[in-house]
């Protein structure tokens, strides 16, 4: 397997889609429609295995020294195979490029976001992320997931 990370086009939409709304549908990411992803195609990298989408991600600016990572994830059968990592390596090297250092995300998966340099740490230290996505979310005052932190040099 040869997978290979870049930035998401248009022709990648409906792929992108696809593999959100199997997470959304799982109760473990937020749902994105098409109209959505395509607000936000730059945002997103997606890994390639011989032209094929096994996974995508996507990094959006909460701060001025804070991104998010969002929307990460894997088809099925690429799972426990270094994709996600890669998808991950690819957002951190973004995070860099526009000068950020502080790379957060909200997760059920915390031993690959720990694996990945992440570190556990308390939500409420995000009211950017709180008071633009969390007061949506149906979630909201019962939310289960965990704040993980990456600091870049």
């Amino acid at each position: 397997m040869t997978v290979a990370c870049r930035r998401a086009t248009e022709d990648d939409i409906e792929e992108l889609v696809h593999i959100i709304q199997g997470y959304a549908r799982q109760g473990i990411m937020l749902p994105r429609d098409r109209e959505m992803v395509r607000q936000h195609l730059d945002t997103f990298v997606v890994a390639e295995d011989e032209g094929a989408l096994i996974g995508c991600g996507s990094l959006t600016r909460l701060g001025e020294n804070l991104v998010e990572i969002r929307s990460l994830g894997v088809s099925e059968d690429y799972k426990g195979q270094g994709v996600g990592t890669k998808l991950v390596d690819s957002l951190l090297e973004e995070a860099q490029r526009l000068s950020v250092t502080k790379v957060m995300a909200l997760t059920y998966e915390v031993k690959f976001f720990q694996k990945n340099g992440f570190r556990i740490v308390p939500k409420h230290i995000f009211p950017e992320k709180v008071w633009t996505d969390c007061i949506h979310c149906k979630k909201q005052y019962c939310c289960d997931e965990i704040a993980v932190l990456r600091e870049l040099d």
